[in-house]
């Protein structure tokens, strides 16, 4: 089992009466990913609701701040508990037999443009032998024709844009991929979290986007930047691209900060917890 401690920091400063937040920043709970201990602090005294999502226990926080400074910090221990599958007896599903919550992730998105991509995911991966394998060679496809440049993309920027300008972020990695396996008829979402195992010189500890893939009824985990393992992917938000599970969501006047975060595995072998590695077995955190 994993655990990981981690912490995020977010400052604004609010130049009107007021504004609304949605947060999605929470560790989510699952069957394979539970919440030890977490601690919320603001330093304005305002009220606040919770939502966790039924189907992929995203959690989100909703609140109206006043003027000036918010600074809001979160930290939580959770423990994951990934369930272990061999890639070899997975397979891919009729869209048929794909289950009806999955169903919105088959379609186009605003930054997923499957539709667009139908030939060239034709060409590249329609006469591959189908299953876990097709995936891993869709993730490989985008890892040895994209570069990792922290900055070079911005919020606008799309899966389609990415296949021409051959370079992004890891948000950008996984809307391309997430396209393709669409593209390819293949189920697949956007997931936000945070990682763990991070090479330092590649960028500070930041919010990381990577993928999962619906097989054999259940979502796998893929994380074609290749920043960090997939072992080590804490699970904040899912949804069909980064329009859904944004860490905030500010409507009103607000200057912002960068986030501060930071991350941390907890190692104990007597009690069975490990630090995250690299894997060949396929991975999943989410519900059945």
């Amino acid at each position: 089992m994993i655990r990981l401690n981690f912490s995020v920091e977010l400052n604004y400063q609010i130049l009107d009466d007021g504004s609304d937040f949605i947060f999605n920043f929470h560790a989510a709970t699952t069957p394979h990913q539970s919440v030890v201990s977490e601690q919320l602090q603001l330093n304005q005294d305002v009220p606040q609701s919770m939502y966790t999502a039924p189907e992929s226990g995203s959690r989100f926080l909703r609140l109206r701040a006043g003027n000036g400074p918010l600074t809001v910090r979160y930290e939580a221990t959770v423990d994951i508990a990934h369930y272990i599958a061999a890639p070899a007896d997975l397979q891919e599903m009729s869209i048929a037999g794909v289950p009806s919550a999955a169903l919105p992730y088959i379609y186009p998105s605003r930054y997923c443009q499957s539709d667009r991509l139908y030939t060239l995911a034709g060409h590249e991966f329609g006469n591959l032998p189908r299953g876990y394998q097709r995936v891993l060679a869709i993730q490989n496809w985008i890892r040895q024709r994209t570069v990792f440049v922290s900055g070079s993309t911005n919020s606008s920027t799309s899966a389609v844009d990415t296949v021409i300008e051959q370079v992004g972020v890891c948000r950008d990695f996984a809307h391309l991929m997430v396209a393709l396996c669409r593209a390819s008829n293949l189920p697949a979402r956007f997931v936000t979290g945070i990682d763990y195992g991070l090479d330092q010189t590649i960028r500070p500890t930041d919010f990381h986007a990577y993928v999962e893939v619906l097989l054999s009824g259940r979502w796998y985990l893929f994380d074609p930047s290749g920043v960090s393992p997939p072992m080590g992917l804490v699970r904040l938000g899912t949804g069909r691209d980064a329009a859904d599970v944004s860490f905030a969501t500010v409507f009103g006047a607000v200057h912002s900060a960068l986030p501060v975060l930071r991350i941390d595995a907890i190692e104990d072998a007597a009690i069975g917890l490990v630090t995250p590695v690299h894997t060949a077995a396929a991975l999943s955190s989410a519900a059945a």
